[in-house]
């Protein structure tokens, strides 16, 4: 089997763990907060984590991708905000809800994808996004009438992260030379970033490290190194396929949500929730067609 080709073949299993740990990073998240942990202070520490542990060798990466720093920082701050706006958007929010709208992502990249990269819409594409628009709406319109809007702050939250997911996916395949080791150091450092700017405007966010027990400590660990495996995977995953089959792959991440969050917290979407849902998972699984599809000319080295 040829480097490209087995490369290939581990970035849909890659992109499969990254969606499953997205669909069940959520709880732990949680539970740091119930520990008097705030979802910004927690984003910092763990990511912070495996960012000091592969620093030591990742940084080297950077040197063969040096033609590309200033987009590497791009996709550092949009992949940060999109990690953090998550972890305080499913903390606060309806785990399902705040998923689904950030599963817009691909409406997104469809505006990302023509300014920095000139492709285009289809006709078909504009009918799918159009589908997928229609889709928020259905699930977001109020039942006692009044604008269809996201109905918190955790859901604007959401909304944003999916923005700026939609913009570090962009900003991943128009640096495609760059590897995922690079990019990978990218998003943990510029999730750091993000983070630690946002605790200026956080009340003592660590201090709930004055009391913190063991069991805290192992949840922050074990979530960092979740944390660090899963962008790993993702920015390999991504790296190695078409970003449209890309979106479509990382819907795995709904099924996890939906079950995790119905095991653990007991939540359900009503019918009109579910039926918005439908259709924006049916734009994603058809978000392959928003585009001219382009040519996969990839040859990765090890």
């Amino acid at each position: 089997m040829s480097h490209a080709i087995q490369f290939r073949f581990w970035a849909i299993p890659s992109l499969l763990f990254g969606a499953a740990m997205w669909g069940l990073i959520w709880y732990p998240y949680r539970l740091l907060q119930d520990a008097g942990a705030s979802g910004v202070a927690t984003s910092f520490l763990t990511y912070l984590i495996p960012l000091a542990l592969t620093l030591a060798f990742t940084w080297r990466h950077l040197l063969t991708a040096r033609a590309h720093l200033v987009w590497l920082a791009v996709l550092g701050l949009a992949a940060g905000w999109a990690n953090m706006a998550y972890v305080l958007a499913v903390i606060e929010g309806e785990v399902m809800r705040v998923v689904l709208l950030f599963y817009l992502a691909p409406v997104w990249t469809v505006f990302f994808a023509r300014a920095l990269l000139g492709e285009k819409l289809t006709f078909l594409g504009w009918a799918i996004m159009l589908f997928s628009f229609a889709g928020a709406l259905v699930m977001l319109w109020p039942a006692d009438g009044g604008l269809p809007l996201p109905a918190n702050r955790a859901e604007w939250i959401a909304l944003s992260a999916g923005v700026s997911f939609a913009l570090a996916n962009v900003v991943t395949r128009k640096i495609d030379e760059a590897d995922h080791w690079a990019k990978t150091l990218a998003v943990l450092a510029g999730v750091c970033v993000v983070a630690g700017l946002a605790t200026r405007f956080v009340a003592q966010p660590f201090a709930f490290l004055a009391t913190i027990n063991t069991h805290t400590v192992l949840i922050l660990l074990g979530v960092g190194l979740c944390a660090g495996a899963m962008t790993l995977a993702v920015q390999y995953g991504l790296s190695h396929t078409l970003a449209n089959q890309a979106i479509i792959i990382l819907l795995f991440e709904l099924v996890v949500a939906a079950l995790s969050s119905w095991w653990w917290v007991n939540e359900t979407l009503n019918l009109q929730e579910w039926i918005g849902a439908a259709m924006i998972i049916t734009g994603s699984l058809f978000s392959g067609h928003l585009e001219t599809p382009p040519t996969l000319e990839r040859s990765h080295a090890p």
